[in-house]
């Protein structure tokens, strides 16, 4: 986008607070707030580093959100960051994202708590405290009875669900309620996310009270407390932002749980270092990547990125202590009004906690040296998840395919995936259906992960060509590129390169590559175990024979404890072969 391109758009932007989203083909590549959206983006105009300059170069839209608060518009933003991953925002990689409520666009419209609205739904949100979110969400249902089920059971239904009976839900989907009546219902739970409180409260202490008249006490506390939170949802006129219990600040009590962050930033990625105290004493630690802003005050800007993404499920503590000031304003002040002590500590015992924090931040960036270091060797501006693809059979039988993942340099086995492929023996068209499986899962929204930076496939400049052709085939826009084994060449579609042994980008590409290798071993053994070691090793027992063994009792071991005659009832085994299969196993 062009400078003065830039200037004529942002003059048709309002003055007011928002969030604004730098779009590249329809992808986010930026996503920023702002206390008046139209001089905000003008100043990209003039950017003030070669980062961002490069961002408004690549941009071709811009889009926005208005808020009604800055707060609400801090909330957004680090909601929009986790959700689109934008390649020039400073992101925290912990996949979280703050909670939404939505009516969907249905003639009988569902609520629900969700981080994925759907794009024609009525959303109210982002909110911090995911607790205090469900239990109003409970209260509107329970009075005003609300559908919280998918559409299949909603559409499915013949007779009223157990949410009927215990007074969750109206039935709307046996016509227990007429929809003119179940529309009024919504509308008014609409209007209490809009800042009517009393649509909630009024019905509830009228609730709280009968039970007390009718001494239900145990019933008229539970109600008590719930009518507490629904007081409190809209407290200070910032909308899902306050915390339930501000009573914890640094002039009241004493700071029993004190967070300490230290940060340490290696080329492109940050690593903030937390440890968390609790009555004076250290009982936890955790570690952070980020990716590195350029430019002046990084440590600041990393800090502001962490505290308002990693914060947001999580309660707050008493204390924040903090290697460096954050540079926002706004998430200083929302700090304070939470009765969050943010501080930098000069002397002391506090200052000895910050060293100890730079410390673990300083020692957890080894793997941020390799990936940076991957990146520069590669053109990329950033390059911090990585998933690696293998491909395992014994002469086309048995044959799989593992999906590994790294995060920074260090495996994230919880974001591992294998899949059972075509029995065939061709290593091209396996690594082909098995990134068109992945690719399509992206594509179609139904794979929870993040897209990667980088696909790294275990094998040559066959393999690759067959993984490229299934990622371009589906419209995956994901870099992809080979390591083989046998003279360590990374190959990509620019070329090959030839790197030191020692070099650190291939070290990374090492154990992403054996990884991939090792899974796709394991899940491949596992498989040909079951089913053409022990069963192929069994005289009279062809393969016919054994895939029918298997239908019929569910697993080798369901075989080896069947009886005779329950193995003489699987078509192709006689009694003779009964005898030797239970002789064998």
């Amino acid at each position: 986008m062009k400078q003065r391109e830039l200037r004529e758009r942002a003059a048709e932007l309002p003055a007011e607070p928002g969030v604004y989203q730098f779009l590249e083909d329809d992808t986010v590549r930026y996503v920023g707030k702002a206390l008046e959206l139209r001089d905000r983006v003008r100043s990209y105009a003039d950017p003030r580093s070669e980062r961002i300059r490069q961002m408004v170069a690549r941009a071709d839209d811009i889009d926005i959100a208005l808020t009604e608060t800055e707060t609400q518009a801090l909330l957004l933003e680090a909601n929009l960051i986790k959700r689109h991953q934008p390649r020039y925002n400073v992101r925290l990689k912990d996949d979280k994202s703050y909670p939404l409520v939505q009516f969907t666009n249905h003639s009988v419209p569902r609520i629900e708590v969700t981080r994925d609205p759907d794009s024609d739904a009525t959303v109210f949100g982002p909110y911090t405290e995911v607790k205090r979110l469900e239990t109003a969400v409970k209260a509107l249902r329970e009075v005003y009875g609300l559908r919280g089920c998918s559409d299949h059971k909603y559409n499915n239904r013949s007779r009223p669900c157990l949410e009927y009976e215990v007074g969750l839900c109206s039935a709307p989907c046996t016509g227990e309620i007429d929809a003119t009546a179940y529309r009024s219902a919504v509308e008014s739970a609409v209007q209490f996310f809009e800042g009517k409180t009393g649509i909630l409260a009024d019905p509830l202490r009228q609730e709280m009270q009968a039970a007390a008249t009718a001494e239900e006490f145990e019933r008229a506390a539970n109600i008590r407390d719930r009518l507490a939170v629904i007081e409190s949802f809209h407290g200070g006129g910032e909308a899902a932002v306050s915390s339930e219990d501000n009573s914890h600040t640094a002039e009241t009590t004493s700071e029993r749980a004190v967070d300490v962050l230290g940060v340490a930033i290696e080329g492109t990625t940050a690593t903030v270092a937390r440890l968390h105290s609790d009555n004076g004493q250290l009982v936890d630690r955790s570690q952070h990547r980020l990716n590195a802003p350029t430019g002046e005050d990084r440590a600041s800007a990393v800090l502001t990125a962490f505290l308002t993404q990693y914060y947001a499920e999580r309660s707050l503590p008493d204390a924040i202590l903090c290697s460096e000031h954050p540079h926002d304003n706004d998430v200083r002040e929302w700090l304070s009004v939470e009765g969050v002590n943010i501080r930098v500590p000069g002397t002391g015992r506090e200052s000895k906690l910050i060293d100890l924090a730079l410390k673990n931040a300083r020692n957890g960036s080894v793997h941020d040296n390799e990936s940076a270091a991957l990146a520069d060797a590669l053109g990329f501006s950033i390059i911090n998840r990585i998933e690696g693809f293998d491909v395992s059979h014994s002469q086309g039988r048995a044959v799989v395919g593992s999906n590994v993942c790294f995060i920074d340099g260090s495996a994230a086995t919880d974001a591992y995936r294998r899949k059972r492929l075509t029995d065939t023996n061709d290593d091209y068209a396996r690594m082909q259906e098995l990134l068109t499986w992945r690719a399509k899962r992206a594509c179609d929204g139904r794979d929870e992960r993040p897209d990667p930076d980088l696909i790294v496939i275990d094998g040559g400049k066959g393999q690759l060509r067959a993984a490229r052709e299934a990622v371009e085939t589906t419209g995956w826009d994901v870099s992809t590129i080979a390591l083989a084994k046998a003279d360590e060449l990374v190959v990509t579609p620019n070329g090959v390169h030839d790197w030191d042994a020692d070099a650190p980008q291939l070290h990374l590409l090492q154990r992403v590559r054996d990884e991939a290798h090792r899974f796709a071993v394991q899940y491949h053994q596992s498989i040909r175990d079951d089913i053409h070691t022990v069963l192929s090793d069994v005289p009279g027992v062809g393969e016919q024979t054994q895939q029918a063994l298997l239908r019929r009792f569910g697993s080798v071991e369901n075989v080896r404890s069947a009886s005779r005659d329950a193995l003489c009832d699987v078509p192709g085994v006689g009694k003779q072969t009964a005898d030797t299969i239970a002789n064998r196993l």
